[in-house]
Formats: structure tokens, sequence, C-alpha cells
């Protein structure tokens, strides 16, 4: 079925539901916009937010998309119904996947999830969650600097291990066996968060949920691809197309950067 998939995310971090998005389906196009010059959206005010979703939406429907995946934790949280409304195409968000992942995997019924501020304040996941299981206990903590660190790609040093030591300690002290990346940026630094919460705390990447989510909805709606060669990638950016270019090449293997274009959606 001819269109693309349209994916928008605050800055870079959506560039990990892109690359499952790529892996499970190599024969779908897709169309990247990062959102880069007014990153994070996680302490912008509930309205801001959903304005920003709005602008990204208007931007990628004009490029015949087919499907419009949110890959962004924060604008799930508030944006989605706003989004529903004003556009007829399939829409999904990264709550959902995540927290149906985290009711399946649970065996203490502790799940920690961790966000932005405005991702956790929404309590999007926990009222997912306990809509799935009311038993399950839910631990939010917010961990605003993991976005700036994922930016900078700080994702491996001595700062970003104290900096998730400081964030993710009460986490650990609550005995959760499974923590939810509330944020597409947070897989970014899941060596430093898997190093300080320990082996035994499953990590629920919303990337690989969100494409497993992409891939039913397209089959139910019979717009999978037909084409028998690889997909076509676009890519977007309202700033700084070179931090896209420098961090997107460390881990999309294979997929020439160099054509990302800076624009303006608002």
């Amino acid at each position: 079925m001819d269109g693309a998939i349209g994916v928008f995310d605050s800055g870079i971090g959506g560039l990990t539901v892109l690359k499952e998005i790529m892996r499970i389906l190599p024969h779908e196009d897709t169309i990247y916009l990062g959102d880069t010059a007014r990153v994070p959206y996680g302490i912008k005010s509930a309205d801001t937010v959903i304005r920003y979703s709005l602008e990204n939406a208007r931007f990628l429907t004009k490029r015949n998309i087919k499907i419009l995946v949110v890959a962004c934790n924060t604008a799930s949280a508030v944006a989605l119904p706003a989004l529903r409304e004003r556009y007829g195409l399939p829409i999904i968000g990264v709550i959902e996947p995540g927290a149906r992942k985290a009711v399946k995997v649970t065996k203490k019924k502790r799940v920690g999830v961790i966000g932005t501020k405005r991702t956790i304040k929404s309590r999007a996941y926990s009222n997912s969650i306990k809509g799935m299981d009311p038993k399950i206990e839910v631990i939010g903590q917010a961990c605003p600097l993991f976005v700036p660190l994922a930016e900078e790609g700080w994702t491996d040093n001595d700062i970003a291990y104290l900096t998730a030591k400081k964030y993710l300690h009460g986490l650990k002290d609550a005995y959760i066996d499974t923590l939810i990346l509330g944020c597409t940026h947070y897989p970014l630094l899941k060596g430093v968060i898997k190093e300080v919460v320990g082996d035994s705390v499953l990590l629920v990447d919303s990337a690989e949920e969100m494409a497993v989510e992409v891939t039913r909805i397209l089959k139910v709606a019979n717009l999978l691809s037909t084409k028998d060669k690889n997909g076509f990638h676009n890519f977007f950016v309202t700033d700084a197309p070179d931090t896209l270019v420098r961090e997107g090449e460390d881990f999309l293997e294979g997929v020439d950067l160099r054509g990302v274009k800076q624009v303006s959606v608002s």
C-alpha cells in the first residue's frame, strides 16, 4: 500500500522507535520529524505540547503518510485525543504498547516507570497498567536530565551513571522487577540504567513494542507495503540537523542521514 509511516518526536529519541520499525518492516517508506528546536517537551505545559504535536502532525500528513506514530511519551500522554480528533488516519502512541508489555512480564506486580516530568505527572502509564491489572503497583520517577544527556550523546560516561544513580535509587528500594523506559530517549541510556538497577529488573523498551503495534495496525487495515525492495527514508528536523546525523548514524546502520533537512513546522 502506498504511503509512508510518519514518525515524530521532540528530538532524536524517536529514532529508537524508527529503528525497530525499519527492522520489522524493511519494505516500508518512512518519514521522521524531530522537533529539535523545541526539545524537551517534558517540561512544557500540556497546552503547549498539544500545539506542538498538532503542528508536527500537520507537517507529516501533508506528505502522504498512512499512519502517524507519536514516538514521544510526553506527546502520547497528553496529545493523542486532540490528534485523533483532527486527523482521520491511524494514530498510535507509545504508552499503551509499553504498559501492555510490562503487565505481561512483571512477576512481583511492582512496576517502575521513568519519564519526563509531564509524562509522570499525567499518570498515563499508571492508568493504562491499572486498567489492565488493578493489582499492579506502579512507581513513577521523573528523570528530566536524561533527555539532554541523550541529545548530547553523553550516554555511557560518569555523568550519565551518576545521574542515573541519583534518579533510580528510590526505584531500587521499592523492589520493582520491571522498569518501563517511558521516554524514547531513554533506550540510548539503557546501559547505565541497567548497571544501576541490576540484572533482576527487566527493562521494557517501548520502541520495540511500538514497532509490533504498528505492524499489527497496518496488517488489520490492509495497509502493509507490497513492495519487494527496501523502503525509502526521509528525515526532517526543526533545528541542528548535524546532531541527528551524528547520533543517528551510530545506531541506524546502513542508513544515509546526510540528506536530513531542516524545516519549520510552526
